[in-house]
């Protein structure tokens, strides 16, 4: 077991999702910087599926009941393991009631805690993730919260230690491409004019994002579209003008028109952005 001493200030589990449930209206949601996510799995040794710990902006705080092998990943929190400094993207090794902690993120969103051998608490659907919008799967983690741990894995850590990028507070570009319902904007382009700037509506659905500078994405006319599907990082346009890109609990279906689609190798960089960070889309057609 793995007991949470603390929780931060939203942690929950997360896995690779649960795909294959949309004919029941439920979406696969899962890690949201599934690269991270992957990577802390890979420094213990899991297969790259194997359920962690995502923690919004850190706080986190851990006490191991067995010697255990951890690794954090995603935004650069201060590590410390049992009042001893570590480097984020290294395999951490705690003895018998050792702790690990988590200090807060000065850039970047989410960071990922894996365990040699992932956390097993009950699957729903087949997936250990918590889906926030359907709300199913594990609850988020509390003050007292006790998670088992899984059988190691046969594979040993490969490496001490991974180098990663910095994540930064300046400006994100991400590719996207227009449609399917640009046609029902007077001048679509506008969606990469200028910047637009992370509100503060922010969660693992989306990042509603306001203008910064440039001109306002105009729609033709209002009117709502036959409900369809909606995949993992639509551009979505409410009547308000301010684009919603869909992260990894979003809605399936929607009736509002997408302008555009984010490039699948770009969702895992909105899922790190801030609240007043700057967004730049920049087109791939």
């Amino acid at each position: 077991m793995v007991r949470v001493v603390s929780p931060g200030i939203f942690s929950t589990i997360q896995d690779r999702g649960r795909p294959g449930w949309f004919h029941a209206g439920v979406g696969v949601s899962g890690a949201a910087d599934r690269a991270s996510f992957a990577l802390a799995n890979r420094l213990v040794g899991n297969d790259e599926s194997a359920a962690a710990i995502e923690c919004v902006l850190g706080g986190l705080c851990v006490e191991v009941g067995e010697p255990a092998v951890l690794a954090v990943t995603g935004a650069p929190v201060p590590i410390s393991v049992d009042g001893r400094a570590e480097p984020p993207a290294s395999v951490l090794y705690l003895r018998r009631g050792g702790r690990l902690r988590l200090g807060m993120a000065a850039t970047g969103l989410r960071c990922y805690l894996a365990v040699r051998g992932g956390f097993e608490p009950a699957a729903v659907l087949g997936s250990r993730s918590r889906d926030t919008l359907a709300g199913i799967g594990p609850e988020p983690l509390e003050a007292g919260t006790e998670l088992p741990v899984g059988p190691p894995p046969r594979r040993w850590p490969e490496v001490a230690f991974a180098p990663v990028p910095p994540m930064t507070a300046d400006v994100v570009e991400v590719r996207m491409w227009f449609g399917p319902r640009d046609d029902r904007f007077l001048r679509p382009g506008d969606l990469c004019t200028g910047t637009w700037r992370v509100s503060t509506d922010i969660d693992r659905v989306g990042v509603r994002l306001d203008r910064a500078d440039g001109p306002p994405l105009i729609r033709r006319d209002a009117a709502e579209l036959p409900t369809e599907g909606m995949p993992l990082g639509a551009i979505q346009v409410p009547p308000s003008g301010q684009p919603v890109v869909f992260l990894a609990d979003h809605p399936i279906t929607g009736g509002y028109p997408v302008v555009g689609t984010v490039v699948d190798a770009d969702v895992d960089r909105l899922a790190q952005v801030r609240p007043g960070q700057l967004v730049r889309f920049r087109s791939e057609r």
